[in-house]
């Protein structure tokens, strides 16, 4: 199952190239980068870990590709995003976020269905990512 999340998520993975070419954009749109990983994508998790600090003084994508390249070296088995933000006054937000490493098995996840009172349906999605389930054999 391909986590679908963020732009491009829909298409291929991105190569080095159209990263750094995603990077530049930013850049020139004097947005601020920052690059993040996480081993549970669920959703609603925007809790991800930060690697090191967000980029707001760096105008060179080689920079900003040198730190992604030791985020993926030491996360290789988790996911890793790539996220610019516009300070700009009005702005302040998020205004570009994509993944730029997958774990080689993505265990997807668990839709829960119960049924409360009066015949009430609650689902629940849950990442297979924090049960503590063994990974099967064909995924390693």
């Amino acid at each position: 199952m391909k986590i679908t999340q963020g732009q491009f998520s829909f298409l291929p993975d991105l190569t080095p190239a159209e990263i750094k070419l995603q990077i530049e954009y930013a850049l020139n749109n004097g947005w601020a980068v920052a690059i993040e990983y996480t081993a549970d994508p669920h959703p609603r998790n925007s809790f991800w870990s930060m690697w090191g600090n967000p980029m707001f003084d760096l105008r060179d994508p080689a920079g900003v590709m040198m730190e992604l390249d030791s985020c993926l070296a030491e996360h290789s088995d988790k996911y890793v995003k790539v996220m610019a933000f516009d300070s700009k006054k009005g702005w302040e937000s998020v205004r570009m976020s994509f993944m730029v490493n997958r774990p080689a098995f993505e265990p997807g996840f668990e839709l829960v269905r119960q049924e409360g009172p009066g015949r009430e349906l609650i689902y629940t999605i849950r990442s297979h990512a924090t049960s503590r389930a063994p990974v099967p054999e064909q995924a390693l």
